[in-house]
């Protein structure tokens, strides 16, 4: 007799029942819940850039970054610029950057930030003005800027590249410093862009008379693109278009950045011009800065570009080898074509605007810092006295 299990039967079937309806409930409960949730907000994504730093030949860490007190020198070719950055590598006892204002160069003595470690421009790039141009000529094309915005390649990403290029040739061209320095003549014709990029750069300024600017680019055959060296009045013009965008500049950046440093009177007052300067990118005093000749190519000393025959990279390198010397002041007198001499004011208006007499042939720059009656006769600065145009200027 077989016997049936009823109870194991309804057992299997309330089980299936059981699970259909957890199945039915599950699905019914995922339903109300996407339809529920309200839509997730959009992320910004953005990407952090790695820190980056140089290590020294101790394996001394020196991290860079936009925001550092980055120092540029400038101005038109031959004034002054090559000269002006073998003084500042030749000071041996800049330290590091103080941020805390408080403290002052009285307190900062060898015993509070060691080791010594100094400040460094280097040899001239060529390259960063390059860099400079061609995002200049990217954005004067209405055709160009529009292309890179549909590209979306964005004003901000175009900044972050540039800053990151020149940033890394300054950093790793040359000897680790915690100061850095650019010296290429020409990139301060965009100054106002380069504070942008490096909101706590300083920049100098170099100014010289325009004539003897003029006549040492001609003589010593200096190619500048746009510059006809068969042409006194040419040069000149050009002269006054470049020294025009960056005393403008200059002015736009304001004094607490950039300081005007005249050519003449670094060569006839070298201490109190570069105490002031010194003062300017919180550097202090060292009086190697008046002998940056005795540092040129020793170990550890001041580096200058290498010649590649014929062609030397910073075409000032066979003169700063030399003690300062005055003799180069009045060189262009006698120089220029007598018809360009004539009409000087009219071809280059910044020489008036910069405090330069047009008319003075020979022009007077100023009395020697050590009051020398015998300098003062030689380079013919004891005449009218007018000094206001050969001062260190901050705009």
């Amino acid at each position: 007799m077989s016997v049936v299990n009823h109870v194991g039967r309804m057992s299997r079937g309330r089980r299936k029942l059981l699970l259909y309806g957890l199945v039915v409930g599950t699905l019914l409960l995922l339903a109300y819940k996407l339809r529920s949730c309200p839509e997730p907000e959009p992320q910004t994504m953005f990407m952090i850039p790695k820190d980056k730093f140089v290590t020294d030949e101790n394996m001394k860490i020196y991290s860079y970054d936009r925001n550092m007190p980055l120092i540029f020198i400038g101005g038109v070719p031959r004034s002054g610029t090559t000269l002006m950055r073998a003084m500042l590598d030749a000071h041996p006892d800049v330290r590091q950057y103080i941020k805390n204002k408080n403290i002052t160069i009285l307190q900062i003595t060898n015993h509070v930030l060691t080791p010594t470690v100094r400040c460094r421009c280097g040899q001239e790039t060529r390259v960063v003005p390059r860099i400079l141009q061609m995002r200049n000529h990217w954005y004067k094309s209405s055709k160009e800027s529009l292309r890179l915005k549909e590209a979306g390649v964005s004003e901000e990403v175009i900044n972050s590249a540039v800053a990151s290029f020149i940033l890394e040739v300054i950093a790793r061209h040359g000897v680790p410093a915690p100061r850095l320095c650019n010296k290429d003549p020409l990139a301060l014709k965009s100054m106002d862009y380069l504070k942008v990029l490096f909101p706590n750069a300083k920049y100098i300024f170099m100014v010289r008379d325009g004539r003897a600017t003029v006549h040492s680019i001609i003589s010593r055959k200096v190619t500048i693109t746009g510059f006809d060296l068969n042409s006194y009045r040419q040069c000149l013009e050009k002269w006054d278009d470049a020294i025009s965008v960056m005393y403008k500049n200059c002015n736009k950046v304001g004094s607490g950045y950039c300081l005007m440093v005249y050519y003449e009177q670094l060569v006839l007052r070298p201490r109190a011009t570069l105490t002031e300067i010194l003062n300017f990118l919180d550097i202090p005093w060292n009086e190697t800065v008046l002998h940056h000749n005795e540092m040129i190519n020793k170990p550890g000393g001041i580096a200058l570009s290498i010649s590649v025959s014929p062609v030397r990279v910073e075409r000032s390198s066979d003169q700063v080898v030399r003690p300062l010397y005055q003799e180069a002041l009045t060189k262009w007198v006698g120089q220029i074509p007598d018809d360009v001499v004539n009409d000087m004011a009219n071809i280059a208006p910044m020489l008036s605007m910069l405090g330069y007499d047009p008319a003075a042939n020979p022009p007077t720059y100023g009395i020697p810092e050590d009051n020398s009656v015998s300098e003062q006769q030689q380079y013919d600065t004891s005449a009218s006295g007018d000094t206001k145009h050969a001062t260190t200027r901050r705009r």
